[in-house]
């Protein structure tokens, strides 16, 4: 989405860029502060690579009325400026995330973002604030990220945007929009490696303990839907006989055979309940599994392939790469437990 080392251009390496951090009532603490946060602090690297420079970043909180905001935490963050009340000159705009449905009817709201996107070089949302920005149409025709969970609403809600459920990030033009809460981290940190370099945005991102770029994609931090309700009867049965019996015959004609039903109809009515189909729902169990595993134990990849029942570990390696864009031996790597000494 941005270009690894990307070098600042010459024009823009001495300006203050100014950032607006847009919350409301019900939007996220942590959507609002880690992009304050990340761009605080990538002044402070930058001006200590360049003494006598202006600041890299002039960063401001503002919401509709100013004052007060009342996020969905209980914490309250104040807003220095009404949005009417900001100054020509913006650079770079982020609507927080968090509970959007009284966000999205404001027209006060809505009316100033569709007025700053000509005038501003960057227009963005934070996780759920996607949907502040497609009420205000500016993400019609445009690929965006949201939070996983909100994915299919923001698709089904507003069509004419091109939803990414995986991304961290996405770029689409002048517009950036993010995964959920802390993916606002990611995306702020992109934009400092756009305005400032690589070497910025990796100081920066060392200092905050995170990747500069993480990899794979949302559904690594997701964990598939397995617990939820399905319907009631042999179904359920079989559900839960599959999911205490991973490593055994998962094919759909087994599991019909358990639902007492033909293969055809097993498949017809369990894509129905589930939203996805038998073989992809008993990849998705396997993938928890073996995650699981990978968190919290020691056992080779070709022991874990066979509890998991993927039968050989290079059958794992590519459901991984497949649906999470990793390697089990990375996903060990970055979210294994480390063994007390």
């Amino acid at each position: 989405m941005i270009a690894p080392r990307a070098t600042p251009s010459a024009s823009r390496r001495a300006a203050t860029r100014r950032v607006v951090l847009v919350g409301y009532d019900g939007a996220g603490a942590i959507d609002v502060v880690a992009p304050v946060d990340v761009f605080a602090l990538a002044s402070e690297v930058a001006r200590a690579q360049r003494p006598g420079a202006p600041p890299a970043y002039a960063v401001e909180i503002a919401s509709v009325s100013g004052g007060v905001i009342r996020t969905a935490s209980g914490t309250q963050i104040v807003a220095s400026r009404a949005l009417a009340d900001l100054a020509l000159g913006v650079d770079t705009v982020l609507v927080a995330g968090g509970e959007t449905r009284e966000a999205t009817r404001d027209a006060r709201l809505l009316g100033w973002l569709r007025a700053m996107t000509p005038k501003v070089r960057r227009m963005g949302a934070v996780c759920t604030g996607a949907f502040i920005l497609a009420a205000a149409g500016l993400l019609t025709g445009h690929r965006a990220a949201t939070h996983w969970r909100t994915a299919a609403a923001l698709a089904c809600a507003y069509p004419g945007v091109d939803v990414d459920a995986d991304a961290i990030f996405v770029r689409s033009g002048k517009i950036y929009t993010s995964a959920g809460i802390t993916a606002s981290i990611d995306l702020a940190l992109s934009l400092v490696e756009e305005d400032l370099g690589y070497d910025v945005a990796l100081k920066v991102a060392r200092d905050l303990v995170v990747f500069l770029k993480r990899p794979g994609g949302q559904s690594q931090f997701s964990r598939p839907l397995l617990a939820q309700t399905v319907a009631a009867g042999p179904l359920q049965d079989v559900i839960d006989w599959a999911l205490r019996h991973l490593d055994a015959d998962l094919r759909v004609e087994a599991l019909a055979a358990k639902a007492g039903m033909s293969p055809r109809n097993f498949a017809r009515t369990f894509t129905r309940a589930m939203q996805m189909t038998p073989a992809k729902f008993v990849e998705a169990a396997r993938l928890e599994q073996a995650r699981s595993c990978l968190e919290g134990g020691r056992a080779s990849m070709k022991q874990l392939a066979r509890d998991c029942g993927f039968g050989t570990d290079e059958r794992m390696r590519r459901a991984f790469q497949r649906t999470l864009h990793v390697t089990p031996e990375d996903y060990r790597r970055r979210f294994g437990r480390t063994p007390a000494s």
